[in-house]
């Protein structure tokens, strides 16, 4: 019986591990995305850098959005530190959209800011 019941526990325990890296992946790469590239302006009304992805919270003529930037590495790479942004500055952002219409969500490619391009994915900035 104590097997059984430690093969249970296991078995319990890795459909929870893999429920849990199934959920947390379900923003990762690109397949989430509408394949068109889009650009949107805002204004910030939240900064976090850190992880899993620094994202912004941004005010448009829509209503608000969720801009995911790059992973931490790649969004410090692109220059996009703590202090970059602030509350209140405005934001062109372009990049790709949820491909589900009722999440108001992108995924940035780059984000302009003061005249300033913080690129994150530079090998999929699609110049229209």
């Amino acid at each position: 019986m104590r097997t059984r019941i430690t093969a249970v526990t296991l078995g319990t325990a890795l459909a929870s591990l893999l429920l849990w890296a199934s959920s947390a992946a379900g923003h990762h790469g690109w397949a989430w995305t509408e394949e068109e590239q889009v650009e949107m302006t805002g204004t910030i009304t939240e900064v976090y850098i850190g992880p899993p992805h620094p994202r912004l919270m941004i005010e448009t003529e829509d209503g608000p959005w969720q801009v995911d930037l790059g992973n931490p590495r790649q969004t410090r790479n692109a220059g996009f530190v703590e202090g970059e942004a602030e509350v209140g500055d405005e934001v062109l952002v372009r990049g790709h959209r949820s491909a589900d219409s009722d999440e108001r969500l992108i995924k940035a490619v780059r984000a302009t800011i003061d005249g300033k391009q913080y690129t994150f994915y530079p090998n999929r900035v699609r110049e229209d």
